[in-house]
């Protein structure tokens, strides 16, 4: 007799859950990572239309404009990305555990916990504008073009809040297909209503984020359908939606430490722009283009970072860690490959890429020097990112926290200080990147060693079948 016809309270959702604590280690961390990783190529399919039709049918400074306000938008999604990450270890430790009802409260907790942030985050998103812009020296005639797209992306954030935690809430039960399909979705959406917003009825920026957040708000409504659809562990009733307080504490307990993680470094990031800011408009926009294929580079060890862990989550859940180890070493494996992989064609095909986004010769000239001489760099974010990714897993995000804030903020911020006084040329700030990258693996990596994921108390003891 299995484990669930044992447990008759344990009702599985249409069998697209996955349980993760049997049968092979590999597959498992590949076919939750496959589905995650093209899902979020879709994604940033559409944001890099986004910028292309921007760059090739607007004009530069809303090339610019676009593509420099990501650290504002990443600070505030950043935030609640890494709290809706502490709902996903939790779900998952305690769906390892075969605890439905536990399962149960957290979704409802979660979700309305999304919808309170959602128009706090509105309202605040929208009054930070002047003073985010202010920060990173937004030139005067990129800002208009900057303010008009953020109002409209801030406006409509709620629905990118509720794809993230629905998808997170998927995820944590091993279901990272739907979560795919709904990006495949709002990609086609989003490129199709760029194209009518902007080169038909010829509304610039504005079409843009118009077209974005319509695009997240339906993917967030396809997200919502699907949980109130499911049977039984996620299911969403929506009159049972409430706080359960020790949920909450629970979720805060991994996922505070992960929001201000986030929060800081993409704070942080404000500042490094501001340094490339100083550089003029087309350094901006050859960073811009530079940012987009870092974005894609780091799409694989990323997914496969979230596989492992959902997947040490629910096998600490079932109280086995050696297995939960044994997907971490496999996971760091893929994701290397995977990123040697793909560093090898940006680096040969640099100035051919950088000129498909914007051919200015000024703009290819910078953005080709930073694909160049920053993509080798990438495998060593694997060792951090598996890792971190790991350690939250087992319930412990402080940690990767700390190490990442004294990494990418404190000893970042120290680099580019020094390196502004000292030569203020555009390769050695950029390469304060791949410096906090090398400093947070080393530390990364020993503290995961040396911890061996310890599980933090998450989920209850709960008495498990032989």
């Amino acid at each position: 007799m299995t484990l669930r016809k044992r447990l008759p309270g344990f009702m599985p959702c249409k069998r697209r859950d996955v349980d993760m604590t049997e049968d092979n280690i590999t597959r498992h961390i590949i076919s939750f990572a496959i589905p995650l990783l093209i899902g979020n190529i879709f994604q940033q399919l559409y944001n890099t239309v986004d910028t292309w039709v921007v760059g090739n049918y607007v004009n530069n400074q809303a090339y610019s404009a676009v593509g420099t306000v990501g650290p504002i938008v990443n600070m505030l999604i950043g935030f609640f990305m890494g709290l809706s990450s502490g709902a996903g270890v939790v779900i998952s430790q305690y769906y390892g555990a075969h605890q439905p009802d536990k399962v149960k409260q957290t979704v409802h907790t979660a979700l309305l916990m999304t919808l309170i942030l959602g128009a706090i985050f509105t309202v605040l998103g929208i009054a930070m504008i002047p003073v985010m812009l202010n920060l990173i020296n937004m030139p005067e005639n990129v800002q208009g073009e900057a303010t008009t797209y953020l109002t409209i992306y801030f406006a409509g954030i709620l629905g990118l809040m509720f794809y993230n935690i629905g998808a997170g809430i998927l995820r944590a039960v091993g279901d990272s297909q739907r979560p795919f399909y709904f990006l495949v979705v709002s990609a086609v959406i989003n490129i199709v209503l760029d194209l009518v917003f902007v080169l038909v009825i010829n509304m610039g920026v504005a079409g843009v984020a118009l077209a974005t957040i319509i695009a997240q708000g339906t993917s967030a409504v396809l997200i919502i359908i699907t949980l109130l659809r499911t049977s039984a562990c996620i299911k969403l009733i929506p009159k049972e939606l409430k706080i359960h307080w020790d949920m909450l504490k629970k979720i805060f307990t991994v996922g505070i430490p992960a929001a201000v993680q986030m929060a800081i470094t993409a704070f942080s990031n404000i500042f490094v722009q501001s340094y490339i800011n100083h550089f003029g408009e087309f350094c901006m926009s050859g960073w811009t283009t530079y940012a987009k294929v870092d974005q894609l580079l780091f799409l694989p060890m990323q997914s496969i970072s979230l596989a492992s862990t959902t997947f040490v989550g629910q096998n600490l859940g079932r109280n086995q860690p050696e297995r939960a180890r044994q997907g971490v070493r496999t996971s760091l494996l893929l994701a290397l490959a995977a990123t040697a992989i793909l560093t090898v064609p940006v680096m040969i095909f640099a100035k051919p890429i950088v000129t498909f986004f914007n051919a200015d010769p000024q703009v290819v000239e910078y953005g080709t020097l930073l694909l160049q001489w920053l993509s080798p760099f990438y495998l060593l974010c694997c060792f951090n990112q598996i890792y971190s990714g790991a350690l939250r897993g087992a319930g412990n995000s402080r940690a990767p926290m700390i190490i990442m804030l004294s990494s990418f903020v404190l000893f970042r911020q120290v680099y580019l200080f020094i390196m502004a006084q000292v030569c203020n040329e555009i390769l050695p700030i950029a390469m304060s990147y791949p410096a906090g990258w090398l400093v947070c693996t080393i530390a990364t990596t020993v503290y995961y060693h040396k911890v061996q994921l310890s599980k933090t108390r998450l989920v209850e003891d709960h008495p498990q079948a032989d």
